[in-house]
């Protein structure tokens, strides 16, 4: 019998990673004045900003995010006038999420704290360091992803 010591604690790590990230993700947007855009908003807007014009299905695997859930999280950002839906012109019947000019007013921003949020993360390591725990990541993120397709 294992006791609670010699258990793994990758997993509860992770969340507090997640929890406590996430927390301090959304002060330093808030004091940059970008408390427009959540966490999770943002990770949208940021697909956005590497390729405009994206249809939904392929925003919402590119995310991670649900269907539904991008669904809500779209009608917010279109509401606050920070995304559009656009017919395809080559496919009427596909919707396009498009950027607007109040999200290029603030992309640079967010972009500032992302890069300042990632610089806290990685404090101390060394960019050999960098590299395998990205690559650890990818791995944890592609069994994640095979488990829920299978499922």
């Amino acid at each position: 019998m294992t006791t609670m010591r010699t258990q793994r604690q990758g997993g509860f790590l992770v969340a507090k990673i997640h929890q406590l990230g996430g927390r301090i993700f959304a002060r330093l947007l808030k004091e940059q004045g970008v408390d427009q855009l959540n966490p999770a908003q943002g990770r949208i807007m940021f697909v956005l900003w590497r390729n405009d014009s994206v249809p939904i299905g392929e925003l919402a695997e590119k995310t991670s995010l649900k269907k539904s859930t991008m669904t809500s999280m779209l009608d917010r950002l279109e509401r606050s006038g920070h995304v559009a839906r656009v017919r395809s012109g080559k496919d009427r019947r596909q919707i396009l999420i498009q950027r607007t000019e109040k999200d290029r007013t603030l992309e640079k921003a967010y972009v500032e704290v992302s890069q300042d949020m990632e610089k806290l993360v990685l404090k101390g390591f060394f960019e050999k360091e960098v590299n395998e725990f990205e690559g650890y990541l990818r791995r944890v993120l592609d069994n994640l992803s095979i488990f829920e397709e299978v499922t």
